[in-house]
């Protein structure tokens, strides 16, 4: 429910893979089985695209009146990306899209870990006219620091922002040379960008997989020192002063992070944070089982860490919430933990666990604070006329129930995905109607 989301751990997320898989077993089936099955696969596929399609159709709805609701939000910002830009890679996104509608997001912010990397204008400029034609939410793209992001060189970073990229970020992977990040920081403040970053120090990180702690070493598992993120925050704070321009340091989850951050602030350095709701809503006992839905990037951390983001939520230190979703195929989660892809899907559940954490049980913050942190922070941000229900802006309107008790059913997900934790859990609150432009794209 943030800008920045990022997908560190999704290199392999809702794509377009599936059709490129679906061609060997195809001739395998013409030259074993036959033309006429080969027709009836053809047949069920072009039933399958019909179904993907009517899921879209709430993109049609015409607007009504909804009466009798808690609060209406202007704007939910999130960031969420479409990995794949050809084939049937597309439709995935724009399901992806219309799972966004139906977290309650009247925009989302995509991640640059495309294939392609969204490291060129043409690249923006595809993504751009692709939303325009399937998205039911508004799509903001953002580009590479570094071509290809390899952190080796930069992207065109004057180009990506006149093909109207909303800021600059490596999501998922981070940049590692600091001579590097500086002049990309520079090339930001040149072009009036923020720069989104993935605190992750590889030399510190190595293999690790979960969190450095009593269950690391318990199970085994290679572990990822909190220092590994808070050494990259650190260095983020010391160039955005070097460079005093903005820098926003993506899926916080160390209490280290919180420190180093609410220290620049006081400063007046221009660094900023975000949290995803697994991370306050988990710990790292939630891997004892080696369940791969709760692999992530950065890993679950320890109760004290848990407390410590909840402070950084609580005083301020923390503006954005985010979603951090990724989603994958269960193919890929059905493996040994060390060679489980990072990463969980989010977007439905984000507003649910948030409003049940920190406005119900934890008390953390109040709900127009939350509000705030779902809308005004993330278009202050992003430097976009958004997040208002003033008038003459858009009539982008999420409805919002914040005593309606749910549970999340995995299964029933509008997501192709189903790699969650959270299947089953009893909420309170969520999203009920969400409105982009003037129209319901999505209602309960």
């Amino acid at each position: 429910v943030a800008p920045v989301r990022s997908v560190g751990e999704r290199p392999m997320q809702e794509r377009g893979r599936s059709a490129l898989l679906f061609v060997p077993p195809l001739v395998v089936i013409v030259i074993l089985g036959g033309w006429w099955i080969t027709l009836a696969v053809i047949a069920l596929t072009v039933l399958a695209g019909i179904e993907v399609f009517r899921l879209l159709k709430p993109a049609g709805y015409p607007a009504m009146p909804w009466l009798g609701l808690a609060i209406a939000v202007a704007m939910v910002i999130d960031a969420a990306a479409p990995t794949v830009l050809v084939g049937s890679g597309a439709i995935l996104a724009a399901i992806g899209i219309l799972l966004a509608a139906a977290g309650g997001f009247t925009t989302i912010v995509c991640m640059p870990n495309t294939s392609p990397a969204a490291d060129s204008p043409s690249t923006i400029a595809w993504i751009k006219d692709r939303a325009a034609e399937v998205a039911c939410v508004n799509v903001l793209p953002t580009g590479a620091i570094s071509t290809g992001l390899m952190g080796e060189e930069l992207a065109p970073i004057g180009s990506l922002a006149q093909a109207g990229v909303v800021a600059i970020t490596d999501d998922g992977r981070c940049v590692q040379n600091n001579e590097l990040m500086r002049r990309a920081v520079e090339y930001a403040r040149m072009v009036g960008l923020p720069l989104f970053d993935h605190c992750q120090d590889y030399n510190l990180v190595g293999n690790g997989v979960v969190h450095e702690g009593y269950w690391s070493t318990l199970l085994g598992l290679p572990g990822w020192p909190s220092a590994g993120e808070e050494a990259i925050v650190m260095r983020n704070v010391l160039l955005a002063e070097l460079c005093d321009h903005h820098i926003h340091c993506q899926h916080i989850s160390a209490a280290g992070s919180v420190r180093i951050l609410r220290e620049a602030q006081a400063r007046g350095v221009k660094i900023s944070g975000e949290v995803c709701p697994h991370h306050i809503a988990l710990t790292d006992d939630a891997i004892q089982n080696f369940d791969t839905n709760a692999k992530m990037n950065p890993p679950l951390r320890a109760k004290e860490d848990v407390a410590a983001l909840l402070g950084g939520i609580a005083d301020g230190t923390i503006a954005i919430l985010a979603s951090d979703h990724a989603p994958h195929a269960k193919f890929e989660k059905e493996v040994e933990f060390d060679a489980a892809p990072f990463g969980i899907v989010g977007l439905e559940t984000e507003l649910g666990l948030f409003l049940d954490l920190l406005v119900h049980k934890n008390k953390t913050i109040d709900l127009p604070r939350l509000i705030e942190m779902f809308t005004v922070n993330p278009a202050r941000l992003l430097q976009i006329e958004a997040g208002t229900l003033s008038p003459e802006r858009a009539a982008d309107v999420t409805l919002i129930d914040p005593e309606l008790e749910w549970t999340f059913d995995a299964k029933a997900s509008q997501s192709l995905s189903r790699n969650t934790p959270f299947d089953g859990w009893k909420l309170k609150g969520r999203a009920v109607r969400t409105i982009v432009g003037g129209r319901t794209v999505w209602k309960l």
